[in-house]
């Protein structure tokens, strides 16, 4: 059993670190496929990336559910740190999750489970925070969509591998959708619900 005392730390400069890490955010989001660095020393329990570690003490607050799939909540340890660093709740229903760490893509739940938002708040759904093998190396992935200049290549150990093939059905349900940020260590890729698979790899 964990006790507050044993928690990994957070952010050594907290300001600093949450500033960097939201700009990182923010521009995997304007630049879809493309890699970004998180640059913030972060302490990490055993199973958290810097990467997922960092995105979480910068979004996440005492207002943003957190739903955890069965690799995190293998043990208490994740739910306590969030808790303690970022006061947010960690929730069973993962239809009413602002956010969901997904440590296991081999036990990618499907995306019915989790809100796509309404067309009136459309805010309101589930970003998906998946860790992946790879951002550099593995499959290539053609992108396109708002904040490409043309197409974008991904290249990336992703699993489950057919992500983008369930992600397809945001095109039918914009403006509503489900946001992804894939984390690799300390780098991040988003995929925003407008962004559309062209083309991959073998």
């Amino acid at each position: 059993m964990t006790t507050i005392a044993e928690l990994p730390a957070g952010f050594a400069d907290k300001v600093l670190s949450a500033q960097t890490t939201f700009r990182s955010v923010m521009d995997a989001m304007a630049r879809p496929g493309s890699v970004q660095q998180v640059v913030a020393a972060v302490g990490t329990p055993s199973s958290l990336m810097r990467g997922t570690a960092a995105i979480a003490l910068t979004l996440f607050d005492h207002d943003t559910p957190i739903w955890l799939d069965a690799k995190f909540s293998e043990t208490t340890e994740v739910a306590k740190w969030l808790k303690f660093h970022a006061s947010a709740p960690v929730v069973a229903d993962s239809s009413i999750a602002s956010f969901a760490l997904i440590g296991d893509a081999a036990a990618f739940p499907n995306l019915d489970r989790f809100s796509f938002g309404t067309n009136e708040y459309p805010d309101r759904s589930t970003t998906l925070i998946l860790q992946v093998e790879s951002l550099t190396q593995g499959r290539e992935y053609c992108l396109s969509g708002p904040g490409i200049d043309g197409t974008a290549i991904l290249r990336a150990t992703i699993g489950p591998k057919d992500l983008f093939d369930q992600l397809a059905i945001d095109a039918a349900l914009f403006p509503r959708g489900i946001d992804v940020v894939l984390v690799a260590d300390d780098a991040i890729v988003a995929i925003p619900r407008t962004t559309r698979l062209v083309a991959k790899g073998g």
